[in-house]
């Protein structure tokens, strides 16, 4: 008899698991429940298909719900929402958002892939017709709708993080009015506030407006509809507002099964992805990542983390022996003209776990000086102050960003000092770098400066 998989959630970690089984399980019986009506799509596309760059919705859908059932022979049930789980009788609650019925579902190995929803705090006014987060496709259809049915000229970002910046952008080239709020002391919390500075240059320059430490009080209306957003220090006219403050993991289901939670409410999971119900595995954004250079679990949603963690479900729930080998916070985001990487620890995040570490920051150049348009780098890299054992680092220029972040978060990986990075074989050529690559000019800097202060 074959084994009956049960997935819920039909976004990234949940048809990476479903693929996965087929892959390693042919005469299995595999049902997703997803209750949007769309699976398999690139959510973190949608800010550049509000912005125009990527033309069509069907651009970002991976696979259709046709293909998954028709090649793959995996049961997709859209507008399906799963209501309880109860991991004694091993059966899964489903309602259907069509005709509102109920039905049981049993299952043999079950996946808890429900993601995360965005923050909507209870300000006055948040119901007001355009009002929107940015979290689905569906959400994306409704902005992109409200642009094209009303005037729209000038729009408030609430939240200075990865969405809201991006947004800005997006927004900014369809040429409306933009500026973003953020209640932190600076934009892009990930990072230390120095290159987080770089940010808010990036936006200023493109005739963005930010406002820093600004704690929004109420969304003022008329006839319905927004028109301004009041915070402590001001009041900015309005014709739509987008809500970026953060997400939180869809765990209440798992949670009322009595599956344990871990950091800001995800769902705790281990390394082969299994939760601390039998037979029960969790991925994607409303679980656990174990996080490398801090030591601990931790919540960081992020579709590359989803994709592997579903892979790896996907696998043990076969049968086979797979391992997620944690993160160590990775990511880069385009602002404007500028791009913005990190990995590993910042200032703060080193603050907090009271590591003893050091920093060094240099500006240098995308590659070779002498080449044409030779853009400037900012590099920042923090390492231990006793061991000298990198922790993190963080780049932002025009150029070049994505590169360094990969070699930094690789070295990261494998436990390297700041000293061993120079003595890495990088390659080299005018147009794509300099004989010493940035990260090894930060790594010289930080050597001398040692040398000097032991003297």
């Amino acid at each position: 008899m074959s084994r009956r998989y049960v997935i819920i959630g039909g976004d990234a970690a949940g048809m990476s698991a479903a693929s996965q089984i087929r892959r390693l399980d042919p005469d299995a019986t595999i049902d997703v429940f997803e209750r949007d009506n769309v699976v398999s799509y690139a959510q973190c596309g949608l800010p550049y298909y509000i912005g125009g760059l990527v033309p069509s919705a069907e651009r970002l859908v991976a696979r259709t719900k046709q293909e998954f059932e028709e090649k793959y022979n995996i049961r997709v049930h859209l507008r399906h929402e799963a209501t309880a789980v109860d991991p004694t009788a091993k059966i899964v609650a489903v309602t259907d958002f069509a005709t509102g019925d109920t039905r049981t579902v049993p299952y043999d190995k079950l996946l808890i892939a429900t993601g995360a929803r965005p923050i909507l705090p209870g300000w006055e006014g948040r119901d007001l017709a355009g009002v929107f987060p940015l979290k689905t496709l569906g959400d994306a259809e409704r902005i992109l709708a409200d642009l094209r049915d009303r005037p729209v000229e000038r729009v408030v970002i609430i939240g200075g993080g990865y969405i809201g910046l991006e947004m800005a952008e997006a927004f900014h080239l369809l040429g409306k009015t933009v500026t973003v709020l953020d209640l932190a002391p600076q934009l892009a919390l990930t990072f230390d506030a120095d290159m987080a500075d770089l940010a808010r240059d990036a936006l200023e320059r493109h005739g963005i407006a930010v406002g820093l430490g600004e704690e929004v009080r109420r969304l003022e209306g008329e006839g319905g509809r927004v028109r301004a957003v009041v915070t402590n220090k001001n009041t900015y006219p309005a014709d739509l507002v987008l809500v970026a403050v953060g997400v939180v993991p869809n765990s209440e289901l798992a949670r009322e099964a009595g599956a344990e939670l871990g950091p800001k409410g995800a769902i705790r999971v281990n390394d082969r992805m299994e939760t601390s119900l039998p037979d029960v595995y969790a991925a994607g954004d409303c679980a656990t990542q174990f996080h490398r250079i801090k030591g601990a679990d931790d919540f960081v949603p992020l579709g590359t983390h989803a994709n592997k963690q579903g892979r790896v479900a996907g696998t043990n729930m076969t049968g086979g022996d797979a391992r997620f080998a944690g993160i160590v916070g990775s990511a880069i985001m385009k602002v404007l003209d500028i791009a913005m990487g990190r990995t590993g620890l910042s200032s703060r995040e080193a603050e907090a776990l009271g590591v003893p570490f050091e920093t060094v920051r240099i500006r240098s150049r995308a590659h070779a000086r002498y080449y044409p348009d030779n853009a400037e780098l900012h590099v920042k890299l923090l390492f231990r102050r006793d061991d000298r054992r990198l922790l993190g680092g963080q780049i932002v220029g025009k150029a070049g960003v994505d590169k360094r972040v990969d070699v930094l978060a690789t070295a990261l990986y494998h436990g390297m000092t700041i000293d061993e990075l120079e003595a890495l074989d990088l390659s080299y050529a005018p147009p794509f770098n300099a004989v010493w690559d940035p990260l090894q000019q930060a790594a010289t800097v930080a050597k001398k400066a040692d040398r000097r202060a032991e003297r």
